[in-house]
């Protein structure tokens, strides 16, 4: 009995450890590229969105320059979730050799009726009447093998050209390519939110063609993560992806707008005047892109986009889009919101 009485407070103690241990939340990194157009740069700003933050996970948001150093941190397991494009991912398996990837959730999607698709403009006093009048002329891309640059060589093939021979490409960050067109150091560029509703680019150029026009429905960008992290922190995810989901509902409701706004322009230090005409707005191509309010992507888009890639070179080989997807975490969390 005494020896009874004198271990049952050490087992005590141990219960209390294991299960101190066992509710410290889950710490979720989450990355972005662009502030406000990437929704882990904003998601949880506004207060009470989050309602499992710091019960069952903490969020860290980490700002990255682009695609590649995600898919470097996500082989490391530095990151959780990352935010790819549709030209990343399959390449992101292909070379990096991560067949765990998973398609977890939408960022957003162009080309859907009624919402904003990037731009490809052309000076409006310049030689530049249709896409085959590029031949021989300088055209911007902001990477090679980016999303708008598989664009924009899909839609110069389809015009008879070659993207190889037939014109220059250079490579310039979306911020510098109005300056690019007008000082006449680039004949052609592409437009993405917000760098397109440029006052000045609109009043000097006009636009050549645009994604749809090109290759439809786009599903641009996805969030991505690795199966084994799905698997072993799903409820986390779930509560994770619940309080998402609540927190697009609240950015898309169209009478939450001029407080969108506000933490818009707190968030990336803009004026609110740059975002108030078009963020999270359903206005064609005065407006956003569309963001699915369930983070529901579009799969058959995907698939069609990858193929394309494929099909100019830039995949060696045919990528599955569903054999890397797993939605069934964001489909639970989506009935949980009302």
């Amino acid at each position: 009995m005494r020896f009874l009485k004198f271990i049952s407070p050490m087992l005590a103690a141990a219960a209390f450890c294991v299960s101190a241990t066992a509710a410290e939340p889950v710490k979720i990194r989450m990355a972005y590229v662009v502030p406000v157009a990437n929704w882990a740069s904003i998601l949880f700003e506004k207060p009470g969105l989050a309602r499992h933050m710091g019960k069952s996970y903490t969020l860290e948001v980490t700002q990255y320059k682009g695609t590649p150093p995600q898919i470097t941190a996500l082989a490391n397991n530095e990151l959780d979730i990352a935010d790819l494009a549709f030209s990343s991912l399959p390449l992101a398996v292909e070379n990096a050799g991560m067949d765990d990837l998973r398609v977890i959730a939408d960022e957003f999607q162009d080309g859907v009726d009624g919402y904003y698709s990037d731009e490809f403009f052309v000076l409006k006093d310049g030689p530049i009447k249709t896409v085959k009048d590029l031949k021989g002329k300088v055209v911007a891309t902001n990477a090679a093998g980016s999303a708008v640059d598989i664009v924009m060589r899909a839609m110069l093939r389809k015009n008879g050209l070659d993207d190889r021979k037939d014109v220059s490409v250079v490579e310039a960050a979306f911020p510098n390519m109005y300056a690019m067109l007008s000082q006449k150091k680039v004949d052609a560029i592409p437009g993405v939110v917000p760098f397109s509703f440029n006052p000045k680019l609109r009043e000097e150029s006009r636009v050549l063609f645009t994604q749809k026009e090109a290759v439809g429905r786009t599903q641009m960008i996805v969030w991505v993560a690795r199966a084994g992290f799905l698997q072993k922190n799903r409820a986390a995810m779930e509560d994770f992806m619940e309080d998402a989901i609540r927190a697009v509902h609240w950015w898309l409701d169209p009478k939450n707008h001029k407080e969108a706004v506000e933490i818009a322009a707190r968030v990336s230090k803009r004026p609110a005047a740059s975002f108030d005409s078009w963020l999270f707005l359903k206005k064609g191509q005065e407006g956003d892109y569309y963001r699915d309010p369930n983070l529901v992507p579009d799969l058959n888009a995907l698939q069609a986009n990858v193929d394309l890639q494929h099909q100019l070179g830039l995949l060696k080989t045919r990528f599955d889009v569903k054999s890397h997807t797993d939605l069934s975490i964001v489909e639970e969390a989506a009935k949980r919101v009302k």
